[in-house]
Parts: structure tokens; C-alpha cells; sequence
């Protein structure tokens, strides 16, 4: 679908037919349908004036490409951005360094407008070349493709900000980061200590590979990230290994325990773990040892009953090895929910704002991308994905703590094109075109939909209602938000300090300064895209 303004009747009747009958609200008339297809397409040059802005951000994110609990150069960056505009700004939420929240308005309804700004380890990459080329062998980058949302929701958050002065629109906009998504640390803390208390809706930003959204329980999981720690006693292992007790020994069974158990669990299940302390060298026995699970389950009845199974295996591996053993928790995500009533009047913004048009140069490089991953090679996406009803059934996979704060406030996560289809994922094909005009164009479609969202929360009432309606009566007729953290668990911030500190002095060499170059690919001497490997 090409970008374009749909004549404003045909619009106005979109926006009157979309919303289902959740709640008995009074429809919006005429006249105020008539202001909402104006806003909206003032809001769409408000997002296109702005299209440098997203491109200055989303490369600037890229280039600092910090790991979880340590995006400390990204969250002053946006922080700052926010403040030059008008935005209150609260700072380290929740024990979270990086956490903060960000206010502009006054009174309801509050739109709360996220996304994630954590990258995965040992990714770093060249943007716009379809070759494996990292920047610095061994350093972090964005091969999650994180580094976009917050460029989307800034750029929406300010082209509807000039709306709601110029129009006088009562409402409050938030801005909030997705601190250390990767390891689901940072949301059950934001929910947990209230930050979302008050708010009406909240309109999640992810990158994807096409402009979507969706409703009901998504596919996926929700888990409990938890370390084990086996404490023993040290001897020398050949002298005198009968006086040690080796906490690796404790681990390991452990590990056993519960490859064993696997068979007797729901297919529905995902578990995997690390070994992230075996000891320190094989003539010692091991004094402590530590193993890192990710225990995945698709409702809060069975991840409850796995973790609970692991804690028991843990402690019966302690006993086997006359060690001790203690846990922590890492971070949780709750199953994923989301809204019905907003996901429709999402997907009419969808339909209006449609794909980006696609040069050729770009799906020449998605396909050489897609060819280098091993990927089907059939280019960027071309047409719309339809808005469907969830699965009967929703399949197992991956996790996302946005699901807490799904059950805590009516929420819908709107996928972008910033992205390639057919990669791995975490993966340092992913972060390839994350600093391309496919990410730009991506972005800046993205914040469309998402200020045009906005607009219809602020100004339908009863779309509010229905989503409300939906969020008690629907979503929550089977089960209800159970918190996997408890008043006494902490973030755990220190993680992947010593990673970043060992990398970061030489990232900084490669930071991203607009002042002195149009884009990161300039900066970086990259005339996208290039498509081989040059010969020497």
C-alpha cells in the first residue's frame, strides 16, 4: 500500500465503523470524527517534518549500542532530547539507573508510549553492508534492532505535543523506556513499584519486518529468569578431593535433574540455561557455582508449577552434593495479552499510512541480506499484513515483559518495517540495516500510526471505554496478572558492566555526530548498500 491520506469521508467512516461494541459509550459525532481526520493528517506532516529528527536518533542509538541495565549513553540522549522540549523528566524509576519517565499535559486520559533501548552481546556490525563486518570484534550492537523505538515514539510524542498546544487537547503524554528487555529485567520492577498507576492505555513500540499490530494472547511465553548458586567447600583437587565439596557437582546434577524432568512437562514448555560460574580452575574444587535458567511457560498457572519443579530439583541437587543453594532472581515476563478495541483503531491508522515505498537499491540489499543469513531471499514486505483474530491455540516461543504491563493496563505493541524478514534474530544480520534508510522509512511510518493512535485515545472516549471494557471483562475472564517478584527483589544492575567497560572506550570512537555528518553511513564512508564482500 502506498503512503497517502485517505479522503477524509472515507476516513471518518473507517473511524465510525472500527470500534466493536465492548462498552456502552456515546459515539463520536460528526463533526468531532471531521476534527479527528484533520488532526490526524496534521499529525502525519508533523511526523514528516520531523523525519530527521528519527533518523538523527535511530543512528545515534545504533552507534552507542549498550547492553542491558547499562544503556546509560542512551537514556541521556533521549532524556535530554525530551527536556529541550517541554517534558518533565523522572529519572532512575524503579532502582533502574537508566530507568525514567517522561511527562508533558496535564490531566487524563495518559497515553503512555514505549519501547526498548537494550542491545544483545557480541553483535556489533556495519550497518548497510549485506557481509558479516563487525566494528569491533567482540563488542555489543543492536542486532535486535532497539535502537528505532524510541526514535518512533520521540517523533510522535513531539508532532502530537504541537497538536494538543495549538488545539488546547487536555490529555498527558508519557514517555518510558524498555530497560534491559533482553534479560526481562526492567518492567515487572516499573509495574510493581506503580509507575503505569494512573495511565490509560499504552501504546508499545518493537521493530518488526511489516506495519502490524494484534490482540488477545500473542505467541510466546511468559518466564522466570532465576541463577542458582551452589556454595561448597575448596581442596585441592588431587591431593585432597575428599575434603572439598564442589558446588559445580551440585550444578551440574542439577542440569540433569532437570533434563530428566523435560520429558514430563507440557510441550507448550521452553527452558534453557548457562553455566555463568563453573569454578575457577580444575586443580580446585569448585567453592561456588552458578547456572542461569530461563524457565518459559505460556499462563501464569505453569510457570508458576516449573519454577517451583526447578527449585525443588535445585535443592535436591544441594543435598546430593552436601553443597547449599541459594537463588536470585533475574527478571520475569508475564504471558502477553493485548488489547482488542485499541489494535482495531490501530489497524485503520495502519491501513492509511500503508508500507513505505521501497526503492530498488533497498530490496537489493534486503535480499543480499537474506542471502548471507540463509534466509528465503524474497525482499522487504509489500503488502500490508491483515489484523487477525489470535490463535485458539497460541504456539510456544519467545518472551517479552511488555506482557506485564499488558495486564496491568489495556496495551498493544505496534511492529514497524525497520527490519529485514527472514533472519535469525539476535543475530548480527539483524542489526544490518538498523542504521539504513530501511530502518528510516520504517521509523517514520511507525510514528504515524503511532501519533494518529494517539489522537483517537485522547479524543474517543468511548474507545477508551471499549478498551477498558475489553481489558476486565475479556482479558481477564480466564485468568488475572500474577507478579513473579516480590517487594524484597532487586534489578540486577550489575550485569554486563565489566562487558561494557572492557568495549565501550572503543565504541565511543564510533558515536554517531550529526553536527559533522548527514548519517551514521556517511560517518561511517558507507554508500549504501553494498552488497558484497570487496575482493582484496
Amino acid at each position: 500500500m502506498k503512503h497517502g491520506l485517505l479522503p477524509s469521508f472515507a476516513l471518518a467512516a473507517l473511524l465510525s465503523t472500527a470500534a466493536p461494541a465492548f462498552a456502552q459509550a456515546p459515539a463520536t459525532d460528526a463533526a468531532t470524527i471531521e476534527r479527528i481526520a484533520d488532526l490526524k493528517k496534521r499529525a502525519i506532516e508533523g511526523v514528516e517534518s520531523r523525519a530527521k529528527l528519527a533518523q538523527e536518533m535511530n543512528d545515534s542509538i545504533f552507534s552507542f549500542g549498550e547492553l542491558a541495565f547499562q544503556e546509560f549513553e542512551t537514556s541521556k540522549y533521549i532524556t535530554d532530547i525530551l527536556e529541550k522540549n517541554g517534558f518533565t523528566v523522572q529519572r532512575g524509576v524503579s532502582g533502574l539507573p537508566t530507568g525514567w519517565v517522561a511527562k508533558w499535559g496535564s490531566g487524563g486520559p495518559v497515553i503512555a508510549l514505549g519501547s526498548d533501548i537494550d542491545c544483545i552481546p557480541k553483535a556489533s556490525q556495519k550497518p548497510g553492508v549485506a557481509y558479516h563486518e563487525p566494528m569491533i570484534e567482540g563488542a555489543p550492537g543492536h542486532g535486535e534492532g532497539h535502537n528505532s523505538g524510541q526514535a518512533l515514539n520521540v517523533v510522535a510524542a513531539l508532532a502530537l505535543k504541537e497538536l494538543m498546544e495549538k488545539e488546547n487537547i487536555p490529555g498527558t503524554i508519557m514517555l518510558w523506556p524498555g530497560v534491559a528487555e533482553e534479560l526481562l529485567g526492567g518492567k515487572a520492577y516499573m509495574v510493581r513499584d506503580g509507575v503505569f498507576n494512573g495511565v490509560d492505555a499504552v501504546l508499545f513500540t518493537h521493530v518488526g519486518n511489516n506495519l502490524q499490530t494484534s490482540w488477545g494472547q500473542s505467541n510466546g511465553t511468559g518466564l522466570v529468569s532465576v541463577e542458582y548458586t551452589f556454595s561448597g567447600e575448596s581442596a585441592h583437587s588431587a591431593s585432597a578431593p575428599w575434603r572439598g565439596r564442589s558446588a559445580l557437582d551440585g550444578v551440574e546434577l542439577m542440569n540433569i535433574g532437570w533434563n530428566m524432568r523435560r520429558e514430563h512437562l507440557r510441550p507448550e514448555q521452553r527452558s534453557h540455561y548457562v553455566i555463568s560460574d563453573g569454578g575457577d580452575q580444575p586443580n580446585v574444587v569448585p567453592s561456588t557455582a552458578t547456572v542461569w535458567y530461563f524457565i518459559r511457560e505460556q499462563d501464569f498457572e505453569n510457570i508458576r508449577k516449573n519454577f517451583d519443579i526447578a527449585n525443588t530439583i535445585s535443592e535436591a541437587a544441594a543435598k546430593m552434593t552436601d553443597t547449599t543453594v541459594s537463588r536470585r532472581i533475574i527478571g520475569t515476563a508475564a504471558p502477553r495479552h493485548f488489547n482488542k478495541p485499541m489494535a482495531e483503531a490501530a489497524y485503520v491508522n495502519i491501513q492509511q499510512v500503508g508500507l513505505p515505498q521501497w526503492t530498488g537499491d533497498e530490496q537489493a540489499f534486503a535480499k543480499a541480506v537474506q542471502k548471507t543469513s540463509k534466509g528465503k531471499e524474497d525482499g522487504l514486505a509489500t503488502e500490508l499484513r491483515k489484523l487477525e483474530p489470535p490463535l485458539d491455540k497460541p504456539e510456544s516461543g519467545g518472551s517479552d515483559d511488555i506482557g506485564d504491563i499488558s495486564w496491568t493496563v489495556p496495551t498493544i505493541t505496534l511492529n514497524y518495517p525497520a527490519n529485514i524478514p527472514n533472519l535469525p534474530g539476535h543475530h548480527w544480520a539483524n542489526a544490518m540495516s538498523m542504521a539504513t534508510p530501511i530502518a528510516h522509512k520504517g521509523v517514520v511510518a511507525g510514528s504515524k500510526v503511532i501519533a494518529m493512535t494517539s489522537i483517537d485515545l485522547l479524543l474517543k472516549p468511548e474507545l477508551l471505554a471499549q478498551a477498558k471494557a475489553y481489558f476486565t471483562n475479556e482479558q481477564q475472564k480466564k485468568q488475572k496478572y500474577v507478579p513473579m517478584i516480590t517487594a524484597a527483589d532487586k534489578p540486577q544492575v550489575q550485569i554486563n558492566a565489566d562487558i561494557m567497560a572492557t568495549y565501550r572506550p572503543e565504541m565511543k570512537k564510533y558515536y554517531y555526530d550529526p553536527t559533522k555528518y548527514a548519517t551514521y553511513l556517511d560517518q561511517l564512508g558507507i554508500k549504501f548498500p553494498v552488497l558484497e564482500k570487496p575482493k582484496n
